[in-house]
């Protein structure tokens, strides 16, 4: 019998995906003058990660995969019809913008429904058995997307258009949704706020993006009370602090849970040098935190674990982050060592600051 391998997810088509008359977080016009690259959220870090993974060998380890669009039925589980005919007509009329700070071009709604099409069916394999694990390349991303209104760069909710076609197959079934993200995973968390069946966990920047979100009293809603977990850590967490949040908050709230699989929405702008977030974590917070929910996957759900791509924005960091990530997932000895592994250390916080940090995880876990 073959060995399983992890899954790697991927279309070129989804590189291809593009924004509109930005530069950085502002539309262009009056005294905002354009420039070169425009919108932050750019195909170059999934790019390069696809390309790093190549150079390094890691691409021939892992068992490399596509994926059809996710179709209009599946879409309808999480999107109104009335959002995706909007989206459709705009896409087939040039592109456009329909929320807050989601442009797109030509071709955009098929191309978001590749990217929602990978994450499905990453899970789905995932639930078959057909892969030890899997990590779906999405772009556009999709844990900032409500129902009816995109933001934050977000055209569909990948997530969790995966997880109702999972459930549509095997009504019942659990997930644990664990959003490291820099920003709330606002839109995954409203989708599932009043379910019980969908236990939604988001590590971030406090007050980066949504600033109206991500509070720590948010707990879900009616029969989902209790399901939601906010953990809002203060600017220049780093290393150390996000590992004790993980062991502080994230394990026993999965553990009480006892998923049937974890789907981590896997950002990587809490790096130290990310434009968007201010949290200096690095390649081996990363690699550590997927080491910590591996374990939990195993113990918990055979090992049934799926990473979706979400944000991350800096082009030279953002592909070394996520080979720390694959490796340990594939438990390969192939690395690709952190160009700023000393710097980022050097930048860590000192020690009174990471003592209020863990005062402040502990007052969260107090209230548990």
């Amino acid at each position: 019998m073959t060995e399983l391998r992890t899954g790697f997810y991927w279309d070129e088509s989804c590189f291809w995906h593009s924004g509109g008359n930005y530069a950085g977080m502002l539309p262009v016009g009056g005294l905002v003058q354009p420039m070169q690259g425009g919108l932050p959220e750019s195909p170059e870090t999934k790019r390069r990660l696809k390309n790093l993974i190549d150079v390094t060998g890691l691409s021939q380890e892992l068992d490399m995969r596509g994926a059809e669009p996710a179709s209009r039925t599946e879409l309808e589980r999480v999107h109104p019809a009335s959002y995706l005919d909007a989206f459709k007509a705009a896409s087939d009329a040039g592109g456009g913008e329909l929320g807050r700070r989601t442009p797109f071009g030509p071709g955009g709604y098929e191309i978001a429904a590749q990217s929602a099409g990978l994450a499905l069916t990453a899970l789905r394999d995932v639930m078959r058995g057909e892969v030890l694990n899997a990590y779906a390349l999405s772009r556009p991303p999709g844990h900032h997307c409500l129902p009816d209104w995109p933001n934050g760069f977000c055209l569909l909710a990948n997530i969790a258009i995966a997880i109702r076609a999972a459930q549509a197959v095997e009504p019942g079934k659990r997930f644990v949704v664990l959003d490291w993200d820099v920003h709330h995973g606002n839109g995954t968390e409203a989708i599932f706020y009043d379910d019980p069946s969908v236990l939604t966990i988001s590590l971030h920047q406090e007050r980066n993006y949504p600033m109206d979100t991500g509070d720590f009293a948010d707990r879900g809603e009616g029969d989902g009370t209790g399901f939601n977990l906010n953990i809002p850590l203060p600017p220049g967490t780093g290393h150390d602090g996000y590992l004790y949040a993980f062991d502080a908050l994230i394990v026993r709230t999965i553990r009480d849970f006892a998923p049937d699989a974890i789907i981590v929405a896997c950002g990587f702008d809490a790096a130290a040098n990310d434009p968007l977030g201010r949290m200096l974590a690095t390649a081996e917070t990363f690699r550590a935190m997927t080491e910590r929910v591996m374990s939990l996957a195993q113990i918990l759900c055979d090992g049934k674990l799926l990473m979706v791509h979400e944000g991350g924005y800096s082009e030279t960091y953002v592909p070394f982050c996520g080979h720390a990530v694959l490796a340990e997932m594939a438990g390969s000895a192939i690395a690709a060592p952190d160009p700023f592994k000393e710097t980022f250390e050097q930048r860590q916080p000192s020690a009174a600051f990471d003592a209020f940090i863990r005062a402040e995880i502990d007052s969260m876990a107090a209230e548990l």
